[in-house]
């Protein structure tokens, strides 16, 4: 599969044609991933119905969240040196293995606890060779003038993931057994791998030099993030909002049933207006496209977002709805907060070094969320889980205001990393491109 273009002709593929190879590889992801959103539902349900315990559900993100944390760095060399389009035939056929082995075992009946761990940890490594492997297909295959426009889409699609995945997994949860729903994502798997059979995934040049160690590989990413002040600073924030936030969320099925009296359908529509709300925003995105510098347009989504999660933790008992609202703002404002900041990595980072950029930022910025979960799970079943919502809101918002007089900040694709992945090669290794073309924002 020999996919490796050269600069030229990477320019003229990503200016005409790009659409339906890009489209046809967008469209059986998407099967993929309704698949993983309902089996990721029925799993989260299974686990609060069976225990109950705030410590239960955030053990079972940190088995999610560690390997990306500990081995994305080093998977993302990889990705860099691997044939694209085979690491995403690889990735999705191994998570859709874990997703048939759950299926055995409620189909016995013997089903642990440990057994759902095993396989969420399992599925999270397969996510860590293939997210990045599509984002970096994605920054090869469309022209830099529609890669915010993509993210918008991107985030459409994900809100929409947010509505059907729920929905349909408490529908289903209703009239299927679990080992069925477990067999979807195995389906849906095998229709995310079938076009990748037939469509070329361009890759950089020197994607495939081998002649210096991982090691090396993961190094070269290290200092190439490292001399683009921005992002080091984007890191740092997204750290801390990590840190604030994501508990809250992995916490959300004990909001509905302690706080709201509610259960399963209750969750899906908690779940499916955070859905919603993406599916505008990423609308919107994918229309207007962003303010010019898109760092703002990033910034003040923050702001909104953190407003509308501060409205869901001050929601009372009776007002489900105010919930609901809060949570569709921060769905539709996440949209313009991740879609344009994930177009100036693409557009600005050296196409030979995304695999290694694209899991580093992932890695570093999740960082902070397995201690935030183990602090969280006690404290919220001591005290509850609204004061996640109601304080991490406010200062999500906070965050986002103080982040608009960050000069490093503010001029994010200003201060890029300017000739670090030429730096990375061994002496005369050939190269695509150092550096993605991309102007000011």
């Amino acid at each position: 599969m020999a996919d490796t273009v050269d600069v030229s002709a990477d320019k003229v593929q990503r200016s005409r044609g790009w659409a339906v190879p890009f489209f046809a590889i967008w469209t059986g992801q998407v099967f993929s991933l309704v698949g993983s959103r309902v089996l990721e539902f029925a799993l989260v349900w299974w686990l609060t119905e069976l225990t109950g315990s705030a410590t239960i559900l955030a053990t079972s993100t940190l088995t999610m969240v560690l390997p990306q944390v500990i081995l994305g760095p080093i998977l993302g060399a990889y990705v860099d040196r691997w044939n694209r389009r085979l690491v995403m035939m690889l990735a999705d056929s191994f998570v859709a293995l874990f997703a048939a082995w759950l299926a055995y075992l409620f189909w016995t009946g013997d089903i642990q606890i440990w057994h759902v761990y095993v396989a969420m940890g399992m599925r999270s490594i397969g996510g860590c060779f293939h997210w990045p492997a599509m984002q970096a297909s994605t920054a090869m295959m469309v022209p830099d003038r529609h890669l915010s426009r993509v993210a918008g889409l991107n985030q459409t699609m994900n809100g929409a993931l947010n509505i059907v995945g729920p929905s349909l997994g408490a529908l289903l949860l209703m009239v299927l057994p679990f080992h069925d729903i477990m067999l979807m994502d195995v389906l849906t798997a095998l229709i995310a791998v079938s076009p990748l059979f037939f469509v070329s995934v361009p890759q950089p040049e020197g994607a495939r030099d081998v002649r210096q160690s991982i090691l090396t590989d993961v190094k070269a990413g290290l200092r190439y993030v490292w001399r683009w002040p921005g992002l080091l600073a984007v890191i740092l924030m997204a750290m801390t909002l990590n840190f604030i936030m994501n508990p809250a969320f992995s916490l959300m099925p004990l909001l509905i049933t302690d706080h709201f009296g509610g259960g399963a359908l209750q969750l899906g529509w908690m779940e499916s207006s955070w859905g919603a709300g993406l599916v505008l925003g990423g609308l919107l995105l994918s229309l207007w496209g962003g303010f010019k510098r898109r760092v703002y347009t990033s910034l003040i989504g923050l702001i909104i977002e953190g407003l509308g999660v501060t409205a869901v933790g001050l929601a009372p008992a009776s007002g489900l709805w105010l919930a609901l609202g809060g949570m569709f703002v921060a769905g539709m404002m996440n949209a313009f907060v991740n879609g344009p900041f994930f177009a100036v990595l693409q557009a600005n980072v050296a196409r030979e070094m995304q695999g290694r950029v694209f899991t580093l930022v992932g890695s570093v910025s999740a960082a902070a969320w397995p201690l935030s979960l183990m602090v969280a799970g006690p404290i919220a079943d001591a005290v509850g889980v609204r004061p996640w919502y109601a304080v991490g809101g406010l200062i999500c918002a906070a965050i986002g205001l103080g982040a608009c007089f960050v000069p490093v900040i503010v001029g994010l694709e200003d201060n890029r990393s300017g000739d670090s992945a030429a730096d990375a090669r061994p002496e005369g290794a050939a190269c695509g491109e150092t550096r993605a073309g991309g102007g000011g924002l």
